[in-house]
């Protein structure tokens, strides 16, 4: 829509217009602008709706087509660096809805199944297009990578040698997803890998691409683990795990670990320390997630472990997403008769968000190592 429009859809007599115009001046975003942020409004109603619902009306709009933008990345990016989401009238369903999660647990042994059957079950040809061969649903490892490939093969390695995996050892693998870790771990290294999954399809793929190697994937709850391994890894599941659950996490892991072992967590990270409860990711992408802060990571594991080393890479999440955009863009002819057009603008919505907000360096991407009783003379840890 061009900028002659406005005054077609009569903005400027528009309390909620006036508001969100201020508002986004800060940000240097123009409403019906020509450059790639600036948004374009389709529906008058799209004002009331935002500041009425805040991230959840700003989403739905954007699914319902009442608003576009050239380069959503960019746009959150610039909201987000200016604080914006802050800044937003909090509408009292948000503030219900963080209150809720602070009083319930949100990620219970019968909640935890949720994000299997409502995410990762989307279907496993959605995600076979969207992601590397090693189908690696997290964040690429970009310092030395030209394409999504690499970067995921250069991530999968670095983990292997962080936790310096040797043949013949065990590894026990946290939300194993479809096995790509597996088997890179078991095929490279030579290890025997246990890998647990709350997701149906994930279990199915991860077993068909795992086969003939030295691998179990089950489903399975986390929480009923109770064997021993040389070492443990969890990659893209902490967001899952929610803060009422974090000391019964590490319990777990530390009950799992032997001695001299070590564990790896991979997860993406919150600047700040609170529920972290974004009413679009939690309703329409990551049912009751909850991204952990640094004090959330320390206070849960400071009982049961020693922290070797710290590793945040998050500005590699924004070149991981976008390339997860380009690829599901330009494979959605092939999708298109599974899903709707809106669940389309939906995921495009998501991963542009996404790739903003660790562009703007609003949310971390972390590898933390950690050993139960400190190893002698310490770890060189590889980069």
């Amino acid at each position: 829509m061009s900028s002659s429009c406005v005054e077609d859809l009569s903005f400027q007599d528009n309390a909620w217009y006036r508001i969100v115009h201020e508002l986004l001046t800060e940000a240097d975003v123009e409403i019906n602008g020509s450059r790639p942020y600036d948004i374009q409004v389709n529906n008058p109603e799209f004002f009331k709706r935002v500041l009425q619902h805040g991230s959840l009306g700003l989403g739905e709009s954007y699914m319902d087509g009442w608003w576009e933008c050239e380069r959503l990345d960019m746009f959150f990016q610039r909201v987000l660096r200016a604080g914006l989401d802050h800044k937003l009238p909090h509408h009292l369903k948000d503030t219900l809805r963080v209150a809720a999660a602070r009083l319930t647990n949100l990620q219970s042994k019968k909640r935890a199944w949720i994000v299997g059957k409502e995410h990762y079950d989307l279907g496993n040809d959605l995600f076979s297009l969207m992601l590397d061969p090693y189908m690696q649903y997290s964040c690429g490892y970009w310092s030395k990578a030209q394409t999504l490939e690499q970067a995921q093969h250069d991530k999968l390695t670095m983990i292997c040698e962080k936790l310096q995996l040797k043949p013949g050892m065990t590894l026990l693998d946290v939300g194993c997803g479809w096995g790509g870790l597996a088997a890179f771990a078991a095929r490279h290294y030579g290890v025997s890998v246990h890998g647990v999954t709350i997701s149906a399809q994930q279990q199915a793929l991860a077993q068909q691409r795992c086969e003939g190697l030295d691998v179990h994937i089950l489903l399975q709850d986390y929480r009923d683990l109770d064997m021993q391994f040389d070492r443990i890894v969890s990659v893209g599941m902490f967001e899952h795990v929610g803060p009422k659950n974090y000391s019964t996490y590490f319990n777990v892991i530390d009950r799992n670990l032997k001695p001299d072992g070590l564990f790896l967590l991979h997860t993406i990270g919150a600047n700040v320390t609170n529920m972290n409860v974004d009413p679009w990711i939690d309703k329409y992408i990551f049912p009751n997630g909850c991204l952990p802060s640094v004090q959330h990571i320390a206070q849960a594991s400071e009982s049961h472990f020693v922290m070797e080393d710290w590793h945040n890479f998050g500005s590699d999440y924004d070149h991981t997403l976008m390339a997860w955009h380009d690829r599901f863009m330009s494979g959605w002819p092939a999708l298109a008769d599974n899903y709707s057009d809106r669940f389309q603008r939906m995921f495009s919505y998501y991963l542009n968000a996404c790739a903003g907000a660790f562009r703007a360096r609003n949310i971390q991407l972390w590898q933390v190592l950690f050993s139960p009783q400190g190893v002698d003379g310490g770890i060189r840890v590889p980069r």
